[in-house]
């Protein structure tokens, strides 16, 4: 696949670069930006990021940025329901590469809180979130290769739900049979309308599966990433 092959909906841009490096330190410095300009006309400004291997060298460069990070509140765009101390946790992820230096005075808050299920510490969650300030200032997604982004998996049974903008939940749990562990989510109508949302990719496997999203934008259940392929998203890329 090459870049030039890409069909994207009008508005949305897209940056492509040679190294998963130079694509975290571009990212970094707008998401920055944003929430330096936010942070002029606004107490306080949310940061919502997602986990996996590709954000690392993004949470590295974002942390050492001079920002007022005591006035920021950082979440994830989803969570597996896992024991923080996991290998597969986010919480520990975030917490160990962003949470540090400058960015360890940031407030984080954490979508996984006690209980045997998702759906047994939904409430703790929704108790955690409950200054949350929408519309989300900046939101940093990634992307399965299956057109998932957060948990909002393609096979799950609670995706007609949190893909609902009209229902009043922000949170759900996701229980899709294709992942072995259960996960929570922030809903559409949470994660949609934030002042700048960037989707953050690496590997030529991931424009395929771009390009696959383009190719029909309105069949959201089917690659749910989908509902983000609109105006003003801009689209990070790397080798």
């Amino acid at each position: 696949m090459k870049m030039h092959d890409l069909n994207l909906p009008d508005a949305v841009n897209a940056h492509f670069f040679d190294t998963p490096d130079d694509a975290a330190k571009a990212l970094a410095d707008a998401v920055a930006q944003h929430i330096a300009e936010r942070l002029l006309i606004a107490p306080r400004a949310s940061l919502v990021v997602s986990g996996g291997a590709t954000p690392l060298p993004f949470f590295e460069a974002l942390r050492e940025k001079p920002l007022d990070w005591s006035r920021v509140d950082i979440l994830l765009a989803d969570e597996r329901w896992v024991p923080e101390n996991h290998e597969a946790s986010n919480t520990r992820l975030v917490k160990e590469n962003l949470l540090q230096g400058p960015a360890s005075e940031a407030n984080y808050l954490s979508l996984k809180q006690p209980g045997e299920t998702p759906a047994d510490g939904l409430a703790a969650v929704e108790a955690a979130l409950a200054d949350l300030h929408l519309p989300l200032d900046v939101l940093i997604l990634g992307m399965g290769n299956d057109g998932h982004t957060a948990s909002l998996f393609p096979d799950a049974p609670e995706l007609g739900k949190a893909l609902d903008t009209d229902a009043a939940a922000i949170v759900l749990p996701m229980t899709p049979p294709s992942q072995s562990e259960k996960r929570i989510t922030l809903t559409l109508r949470a994660l949609s309308r934030a002042g700048f949302t960037a989707l953050h990719l690496k590997g030529d496997d991931k424009l395929e599966t771009l390009q696959a999203a383009c190719s029909d934008i309105s069949r959201v259940r089917e690659m749910p990433v989908r509902a983000f392929l609109k105006p003003g998203l801009q689209i990070f890329w790397s080798a």
